[in-house]
């Protein structure tokens, strides 16, 4: 086979490339010559054979090719009354096994007893000795001789090569190298079969329907460069960091071939910005500040930098579903905020916030808790694995507490027989400088209902005592989710989370950790299971769509999720809290629940759980409605 060539042509449907070959080759026109030409390749007989039954079947010619393999192809068999037209057929199916010249003839000889020895004389291809490959650069030449090496040693085949080609161009495509193709193949007479690969590299990458944001701000989010080679699957990353900044509400990308060359193609970013400042109003109502109003100025791409800012401010009315240890007043929260993606490079984000806090304390009992404090987070994606991030957070927190009922607090002490003196260490407060390092992971396929992955982090976190160096203290805190896909659109989810102090034997009580209400044993009030030093706790949950509901065309019904859950935990060295109110320091309860996780907000919940161990004086057997904005706590 000589100057063997390949046609392609490229048809983009939605951004996909489909390659299809059209092989034109010496060997066309001879396939049409054996149909209508019959004469040329069946030798005449001066006798009527086809009235003569065939004594054997003879294969002359074939070296490489086993002679068994074609007889099992044809469809004239020892024993058949001789057929011409038949044999004519058999003729054209051994050209179509891909191995052999037009130059084969079929040649009848009659045998003294009235039969026939039937001869079939074919002439294989030039076997195929090497393989050249030319324009590979993003996929080594290895990989693509896997494809290969199965031809080489047999005669040239013009459906085994194209099947090749086939699997050469597929896997460029799985890998995303859509504009990749294969623009010639020809032969050398020595047998050596010579490809030349072009696997469309970028000319140029244009950006257009920017007019707010800057730039420089789109640039930084796409990974994709001039000269590289065209890859569908890192353009989707470009696209979906694009989108992920809240900056546009539409991207898309257009492909065109380059005037220039050919071989080369012009990329373009089209872009649809979206009004990003806001200035939200609303209220609601939630386990841990009652019935709240909030209101918020907000600008998710300040000065067209992707920056965030916003600013909040919420009153409540106080805790709803708490037990008689939360002094129960109106309370004031306000909350400065800025986050800075790209801090310093592209793989480190910021993000800072000073806040004011004033309300009824959920730890120490009875006492109003002031928090002011200012803090900043860098987050630091890690090159050895893209999923994993560490952060370290800095920041300076000055808590006061005073006392709310008096009264109340003595009465209670003097009841369990404790020292009322011992109140003022209860109330202790005082200035913090944290340092809190710390690790995440996450390869959840969507941060919006998640069916299938992982979501993990661990924190270490110092608090230096800055009055009182004796305050100083160190915990740990850790959590992990798995979610196991079931059936169509439910998931099974598996939680666990565990916090402990590390050292610090005058850690403040304000401190500690606390188990019930919405964010940790659902199904009690809030601090309900009890507050410590530490604390573990587990969760498993199944959340489904509500049968039929979502198939209603509406957005918010997409993400609406019917919940079964059971939570369990236990908390370690009770504070003073826990004892005065006999709470019972661990708990199992199960619930169902309505959960609808919105995009920037995270997940609000109802849920109803009802305690299946011992609930304590100032529980329910019956158990408890809770709300729940954003996820479990720590």
């Amino acid at each position: 086979m000589n100057n063997l060539s390949f046609l392609y042509k490229n048809l983009i449907v939605f951004g996909l490339v489909l390659t299809t070959l059209n092989v034109p080759c010496q060997f066309c026109s001879a396939a049409e010559k054996v149909v209508d030409n019959e004469e040329d390749y069946i030798e005449e007989t001066s006798y009527d054979s086809s009235t003569a039954y065939i004594n054997d079947i003879q294969i002359l010619g074939s070296n490489i090719i086993k002679p068994d393999y074609i007889l099992s192809k044809i469809s004239l068999k020892k024993g058949d009354l001789y057929d011409k037209d038949a044999m004519q057929k058999d003729l054209k199916t051994i050209y179509k096994l891909g191995y052999f010249t037009e130059k084969m003839k079929a040649v009848p000889v009659k045998n003294s007893n009235g039969t026939i020895s039937l001869k079939i004389i074919v002439e294989e291809n030039i076997p195929i000795t090497d393989f050249t490959i030319e324009g590979n650069t993003v996929v080594p030449a290895e990989e693509i001789m896997q494809y290969l090496l199965p031809l080489k040693g047999k005669p040239q085949n013009i459906t085994a090569i194209n099947q090749a080609m086939e699997k050469i161009n597929q896997c460029y495509y799985e890998k995303g190298f859509i504009l990749s193709k294969i623009d010639s193949i020809y032969d050398d007479p020595d047998g050596t079969l010579n490809l030349s690969i072009t696997e469309g590299k970028i000319n140029s990458i244009s950006i257009v329907g920017n007019e707010k944001t800057k730039d420089y701000v789109v640039k930084r989010n796409i990974m994709t460069e001039a000269g590289n080679v065209y890859n569908e699957n890192q353009i989707k990353q470009d696209l979906v960091r694009l989108y992920s900044t809240q900056a546009f509400k539409d991207v898309n990308r257009s492909i065109e071939v380059s005037p220039d060359d050919p071989d080369k193609f012009d990329v373009t970013i089209e872009l649809k910005e979206q009004r990003t400042a806001s200035v939200s109003v609303g209220g609601g109502v939630d386990s841990a500040t009652g019935v709240f109003g909030s209101a918020g100025l907000s600008d998710n791409n300040f000065r067209g930098r992707n920056q965030r800012v916003s600013l909040t401010g919420m009153v409540g009315s106080g805790v709803l579903m708490s037990d008689s240890s939360i002094k129960n007043s109106i309370n004031y929260q306000a909350e400065i905020s800025f986050f800075e993606p790209h801090f310093l490079n592209s793989d480190n984000s910021l993000m800072s916030k000073i806040y004011y806090r004033d309300l009824g304390s959920y730890q120490i009992p009875l006492a109003m808790e002031r928090r002011i404090g200012i803090e900043g987070t860098i987050a630091h994606r890690l090159k050895v694995n893209r999923r994993l991030s560490s952060t370290f957070t800095i920041g300076g927190e000055h808590i006061h507490l005073e006392e709310g009922d008096a009264l109340t607090m003595s009465r209670l002490y003097n009841a369990h027989g404790l020292n009322i003196a011992n109140r003022s260490k209860e109330l202790e407060g005082g200035f913090f400088l944290k340092l809190a390092p710390g690790l995440s992971y996450d390869s959840r396929d969507s941060a919006v209902n998640p069916r299938s992955g992982v979501v993990a982090s661990a924190r270490y976190e110092e608090a230096f005592g800055m009055d009182s160096f004796g305050k100083t203290n160190g915990r740990l805190i850790g959590m992990a989710k798995k979610y196991v896909p079931i059936a169509k659109k439910s998931s099974l989810t598996f939680t666990g989370r565990g916090g402990m102090k590390i050292h610090g034997e005058h850690m403040p009580e304000v401190m500690a950790y606390r188990l019930g209400g919405p964010y940790t044993i659902r199904g009690y009030k809030v601090n309900g299971v009890g507050t410590g030093t530490s604390f573990i706790m587990g969760s498993a949950e199944l959340a489904t769509p509500i049968p039929f509901v979502d198939r209603l065309k509406v957005n918010f019904l997409q993400n609406l999720r019917l919940t079964f859950w059971v939570d369990a935990g236990t908390i370690f060295k009770p504070t003073v809290a826990s004892i005065i109110y006999d709470r019972p320091e661990h708990a199992i309860t199960a619930g169902v629940g309505l959960k609808i996780n919105m995009p920037g907000v995270g997940p609000l919940s109802i849920d109803y759980g009802i305690p299946l161990t011992n609930c304590g004086p100032n529980g329910k057997k019956n158990g408890y409605f809770t709300f729940g904005v954003g996820d479990m706590m720590y």
